[in-house]
């Protein structure tokens, strides 16, 4: 097998591991580069080319966390992890874990996390390497990186996320959620939604702004009301999807732009929460961005305009 081959042969694995660290698709990939670089040039072939690539994967991407950080900082607004509609990791038999351990409560639970303890998190507890491989990685003793994994443990266990068991249920209930979000149905939209439901948007201070986090059935209802009539009349549809392993959508413009990805959090047969990505900056890998400032003049002129005929 070619060192090529080898790479590819892996790439599933250390794309999941880097998006997990940086909840950035963009980020990920850039960290798969830069070992796919490191790994053509190296001398001689490691041991366990697993071992070795995850070992430098891991590596590249503390060291672009730490940065990163900086930057989340600073961020203008609610700050959300880039949507992911496929994960290329696949394991049948974890795919639960895996895919709780994708979603965007998770990711945002582990940003509370130091660089070295979010590593140490995903590669022990999502991936389940050994000690001795975690220890190379992160370049600590094992004693060093049992304890890191020990508090990154605790903190996730207090704020752990929890979802619908049940991924059919999840799908239907979400499936109905967004009928009636189309229909502009408010009471429809209304009863599926959590006594203390929220919806928040990440536009990054590059698209409109929600008004803060939106709370409760009867706000966010017709809140949700408004963005369909709007979004309707400018030619805007909504596309039921997968991302980040949990309930969502894609909204696409006219010309098959994406404006927003939407993210649901649903338990006890309600939805919790309803996280919207509006950055373009974060959309670009699932197609060419809307232009959604451009789409709200349109909306604001179409009622100013009011109806016709």
């Amino acid at each position: 097998m070619t060192r090529t081959e080898e790479f590819e042969e892996l790439r599933p694995l250390l794309f999941a591991i880097a998006y997990r660290i940086l909840g950035s698709v963009s980020e990920a990939e850039d960290a798969l580069q830069d070992a796919w670089l490191r790994w053509e040039t190296t001398p001689t072939r490691p041991a366990s080319t697993k071992a070795y690539l995850s070992a430098v994967v891991t590596r590249i991407s503390i060291d672009v966390l730490r940065s990163a950080r900086v930057r989340r900082e600073e961020y203008v607004g609610p700050w959300f992890p880039e949507p992911l509609l496929t994960d290329p990791y696949e394991d049948p038999e974890r795919a639960a874990e895996l895919s709780d351990s994708l979603s965007m409560a998770a990711l945002l639970l582990l940003e509370r996390l130091t660089p070295l303890e979010r590593a140490v998190f995903v590669l022990r507890e999502v991936f389940g390497f050994g000690f001795p491989e975690i220890a190379e990685a992160v370049g600590r003793s094992e004693a060093a990186c049992r304890q890191l994994g020990v508090r990154a443990r605790r903190h996730m266990d207090e704020g752990r996320p929890r979802f619908e068991a049940d991924r059919e249920e999840r799908e239907a209930l979400a499936g109905r959620f967004f009928d009636a979000f189309r229909e502009g149905d408010v009471d429809g939209v209304r009863e599926l939604l959590a006594a203390d439901v929220h919806m928040i948007g990440d536009g990054g201070g590059k698209a409109p702004r929600f008004p803060g986090a939106i709370v409760g059935p009867d706000r966010v209802a017709r809140v949700l009301a408004e963005f369909a009539a709007m979004l309707g009349g400018v030619g805007v549809v909504l596309e039921a999807h997968e991302v980040n392993g949990q309930p969502g959508g894609v909204f696409r413009d006219r010309d098959g732009k994406v404006v927003s990805a939407w993210v649901l959090d649903v338990l006890d047969g309600r939805i919790q929460t309803i996280r919207s990505v509006l950055n373009p900056d974060k959309l670009g890998h699932m197609g060419p961005p809307a232009d959604v400032w451009a789409l709200r003049r349109e909306a604001n002129a179409l009622r100013r305009s009011g109806p016709k005929g």
